[in-house]
């Protein structure tokens, strides 16, 4: 299931905040394809490790400024972080926590980490 997603407008003007799936959106078959690809696991691992948002220019990439926003496009639009504005600088946050509702261990075996054991 793949979900179009649209630009919302205020007053006829485009919002900066790009648009973002909700948590019970997001899709198994859209994840995985999102992370499959290593540049794009790498944004995710970065983002996992840090603890914190992070800059787009912040990240340790490989790729040209082009191709980091076309990565970051597919991981926002799968439901894997979460994109908005501070002044002129667009952070990136992992959506943890709708992650592990809509698909509970799944970032945590992707990022290699064995699950936690039910009591």
């Amino acid at each position: 299931m793949s979900v179009k997603l649209r630009w919302p407008s205020y007053h006829g003007r485009v919002s900066r905040t790009p648009p973002h799936p909700e948590g019970w959106q997001i899709d198994l078959q859209q994840v995985l394809e999102a992370v499959v690809d290593p540049v794009r696991r790498s944004i995710v691992a970065q983002l996992d490790a840090a603890g914190h948002d992070i800059k787009c220019g912040d990240f340790d990439l490989p790729v040209s400024k082009s191709t980091a926003t076309h990565h970051f496009t597919v991981l926002r639009e799968a439901g894997l972080i979460r994109q908005y504005y501070v002044g002129t600088a667009r952070l990136n946050t992992l959506r943890r926590a709708d992650l592990d509702r809509a698909l509970p261990g799944l970032l945590d075996a992707l990022m290699g980490r064995a699950a936690a054991p039910s009591a």
